[in-house]
């Protein structure tokens, strides 16, 4: 990316950013755009870098959308990833677009060119958009991974905001508990000390723990953080451990439900935008099956896909592995003899992330009440314990 300034026909000051491979490529478009150039350099990098400016999904929704947008309207895709490169706002997303177009300058196609960034385009968007070249639908089709990239987005933000919450209020309590633990109930302990009278069992037992916690605080400390780290990277490394907890986690209540709802969701629409895309059913689903978030969801696909590769229809296959519900597989049988697969596919998906959305609003307001109790228990409980004994030496004086 060059920095530019220069003086237009009637000497009017004009600054800019152009992104090219040299500098002499700038001053010969500045001049072809009746521009003397003055100066023109490399754009300077921030004095932090870019770090935290990662490209997340939502970055390639939106990239998704202008560029099907502006293909849509006529503008030549080397012209429209020009215009979203020079306006983005991330530094790294801005170098991914100025890639992409380099490449597809050179004559890449966009599929071949975005081939060469696998993190940020998962295989199901390079399928995508390798089926919307050769069927000559290609804003179609990012038109409408746009909307499946936010779809999913959004779907994923409400099953962080079911999971965050009742984990941050538990983590909030522990920290408190260890602070009054390690700080205030030994305060308590050298005045009991003085009292000379035998303390309640309750306030023994409280004692005993904060003694345990200030003796061996960098013990529990170093546990807990080692434990975390050795869980990531289990779950990073190891299948079967990523497994047992995805079919763990799919056990527990109403947490369970909303993790099974959200694979149903992801795996329709999944299936029923690359479908509607022109991607080959066995193919789809080959792609499909690492979209669904969970690995149990993720081997039942890869079962169905081979059911389907030796004859057998989407519904009878799903039947087969135990985890769609009645009503999905009916309605995708439907959809199949209808020759309406997509368009069913969609409508599942549509149902299961409005049930997803209404789980979620009934977990929040399920969990308050008790995590308040949970907060009242242990937090309150530790305060009434040190309070008894007060108590108990206020009824004896009086």
């Amino acid at each position: 990316m060059y920095v530019w300034e220069g003086t237009d026909k009637r000497g009017v000051v004009m600054k800019g950013e152009q992104p090219a491979k040299n500098a002499n490529f700038v001053r010969a478009e500045l001049r072809r755009q009746g521009i003397t150039p003055k100066i023109v350099k490399v754009k300077p990098k921030p004095l932090f870098g870019s770090a935290g400016k990662r490209v997340t999904p939502l970055d390639i929704a939106i990239f998704s959308r202008q560029i099907a947008t502006m293909m849509k309207a006529g503008v030549p895709i080397v012209g429209a990833l020009e215009i979203i490169g020079s306006g983005n706002k991330n530094p790294k997303m801005q170098q991914l677009v100025n890639a992409i177009r380099s490449d597809v300058e050179s004559g890449s196609s966009l599929s071949e060119a975005i081939s060469k960034h696998p993190v940020q385009f998962d295989e199901l968007y390079r399928n995508l958009v390798r089926a919307g070249e050769s069927a000559g639908v290609l804003e179609t089709v990012l038109d409408t991974v746009a909307t499946y990239k936010e779809n999913l987005e959004a779907l994923k933000g409400k099953i962080k905001k079911a999971l965050f919450y009742p984990a941050a209020v538990v983590a909030v309590a522990l920290i408190v508990s260890a602070i009054l633990l390690i700080f205030v109930v030994p305060t308590f302990e050298e005045v009991f000390n003085g009292f000379g009278a035998e303390l309640p069992a309750f306030t023994k037992m409280v004692i005993a723990l904060s003694d345990f916690m200030v003796a061996w605080w960098w013990l529990i400390l170093f546990g807990l953080v080692a434990a975390g780290i050795a869980i990531v990277m289990a779950f990073k490394r190891s299948p079967a451990f990523q497994h047992f907890f995805d079919r763990m986690i799919l056990k527990v209540p109403v947490i369970g439900q909303i993790m099974h709802n959200s694979a149903i969701a992801r795996f329709s629409r999944t299936l029923a935008v690359t479908f509607k895309a022109g991607v080959p059913l066995v193919e789809a689903l080959d792609t499909v099956a690492g979209a669904t978030g969970n690995t149990v969801y993720e081997k039942a696909v890869f079962r169905i896909r081979d059911d389907v590769a030796v004859g057998y229809p989407v519904n009878m296959a799903m039947k087969q592995t135990n985890l769609f519900p009645h009503m999905v597989v009916q309605m995708t049988a439907i959809g199949e003899e209808a020759g309406a697969l997509d368009t069913m596919l969609f409508k599942v998906a549509e149902f299961y992330e409005q049930e997803v959305n209404n789980a979620v609003d009934s977990l929040s307001s399920l969990l308050e009440p008790m995590i308040m109790v949970f907060l009242g228990v242990v937090v309150g409980g530790m305060v009434v314990a040190m309070y008894l004994p007060i108590f108990k030496l206020g009824a004896v004086v009086g």
